[in-house]
């Protein structure tokens, strides 16, 4: 594991590092064959800027690589969404607050990251930019040595080349967004932190949405800590940190769809991870959550991703179909699902939701949080998923397992943190500790207590 954020700024600030040598360090990696396909664009010389400014040391971030999903506007650059469609639009005339607050506490923008077009798969593959693979810690780096590793696996999405510029090195701080899990997949399939903040805390403005109930900006890190920066940043506020034991924790442990089809590796890793936190002295609870269940009858008529991006591309898909056929065949279908749901059915999603997350409310209500697997398999193979229509229906049924767990927490205007619990001879797992809205602080401190015990 490579070093955090934290601990990079402590050696910079005892004069062991600089911050010329770090972004050197990110550059380097961010540039090698473990970053291929992770980048759609690098800003090396704006980035070496940042950290060679005389007063950049005294910042937060102290001119440490940040990446950024090319779903944001960063000034004078095109935010295309990892499509071809948007690549002709005029470039933007000011950094999104997300990015603007990231530069202001020091941040060095290394890039804009590659993603799934428009944001909306959870497997991380992209037909006109390439995919980049998951990043899963084995990898050698030393000094002169080859990158040898397993078969090519999906980085997961949306946030994908953010999640493999943070798990190689190359950033401490991956900017993405969440609408299903698109910070926590890629987290938990890359083997790094994942923290998916309550929505309201951080503007959307400036980025390319997907869905406009449900769209969460929010970052990929290293450690736990590392996120509660990020956060702290990203929101503008203040994390109010707790010392508790895992012993003073009250946690439920989902059941029902939530551990259903998990594969091996999971459910052991899964297993291994509760014992660890009974061990440290965590009350464990298993509970139903039955009114999960309800949320199939909630979206039977469609979900708000599909018929809010829709409303959005409606005016660019009129056009014909010179620019339909610009569109990744597989994001258009989920798109133009979108068309079919009438307004009086949006409008009954919209009721249906705010009662469900009252009842959810009420579930939840004695609990410090939820414990669940973060997604129920490992990566698949790249080229598995590789598009092509005869490998749709194997697409698709791994993007429905892997959005299951995590968009429930966004269905419920929640947060969530996914934290990698797997050992050194396994895949990448995440298990993902929840709650909802405005539980962030707790989850925070709790996250850093089970990341202490799940070290392995």
């Amino acid at each position: 594991m490579h070093p955090d954020l934290v601990s990079t700024r402590q050696s910079q600030l005892s004069g062991q590092s600089s911050p010329a040598a770090e972004i050197e360090k990110s550059i380097a990696i961010a540039g090698s064959d473990a970053c291929a396909g992770a980048f759609l664009k690098t800003t090396f010389d704006s980035a070496r800027a940042t950290a060679g400014q005389a007063d950049i040391a005294a910042t937060a971030l102290g001119g440490l690589a940040v990446s950024v999903k090319d779903l944001f506007d960063v000034a004078g650059e095109v935010s295309s969404a990892g499509s071809t469609v948007l690549a002709g639009q005029p470039t933007a005339s000011a950094d999104c607050p997300a990015v603007a607050r990231l530069r202001a506490a020091g941040g060095a923008l290394l890039g804009r990251t590659n993603m799934v077009e428009f944001a909306f798969s959870g497997i991380g593959v992209n037909p006109h930019f390439g995919t980049p693979a998951a990043w899963d810690g084995r990898f050698d780096q030393r000094a002169g040595a080859k990158t040898i590793g397993p078969v090519p696996r999906v980085p997961g999405g949306s946030s994908s080349g953010a999640a493999v510029s943070v798990a190689t090195g190359a950033a401490f701080i991956g900017l993405g967004s969440d609408t299903g899990g698109s910070i926590r997949i890629p987290a938990a399939l890359n083997g790094i932190v994942g923290f998916k903040s309550t929505a309201r805390l951080v503007p959307t403005t400036g980025a390319v949405p997907l869905s406009s109930t449900l769209d969460t900006v929010c970052a990929m890190t290293r450690t736990v800590r590392d996120a509660v920066l990020a956060h702290e940043i990203l929101a503008q506020r203040r994390v109010a940190r707790s010392e508790a034991p895992l012993s003073s924790y009250r946690l439920a442990v989902a059941q029902g769809g939530f551990i259903d089809r998990l594969d091996t590796t999971v459910a052991r890793a899964f297993e291994r991870a509760l014992q660890r936190l009974r061990d440290a002295g965590a009350t464990l609870v298993e509970i139903s959550l039955s009114e999960v269940n309800e949320l199939a009858e909630i979206q039977a008529t469609g979900g708000f991703p599909a018929v809010e991006a829709y409303a959005w591309h409606r005016p660019m898909l009129k056009r014909g179909a010179g620019i339909r056929n610009q569109y990744d065949p597989r994001v258009l279908a989920r798109i133009e699902r979108g068309a079919q749901m009438r307004a009086f059915e949006y409008m009954e999603l919209v009721v249906a939701r705010k009662a469900w997350i009252a009842r959810m409310e009420d579930a939840l209500r004695g609990f410090d949080a939820v414990v669940s697997p973060t997604v129920p398999i490992v990566a698949p193979q790249i080229a598995h998923m590789a598009p092509g229509p005869e490998r749709d229906d194997a697409f698709f049924h791994a993007n429905g397992l892997l959005l299951r767990n995590p968009s429930v927490v966004n269905m419920l205007d929640g947060c969530a943190v996914s934290l990698p619990c797997h050992t050194a001879d396994e895949l990448p797992v995440g298990l993902m500790l929840w709650h909802a809205a405005l539980h962030d602080d707790a989850l925070l401190n709790l996250a850093l207590q089970a990341e202490a015990a799940l070290q392995f």
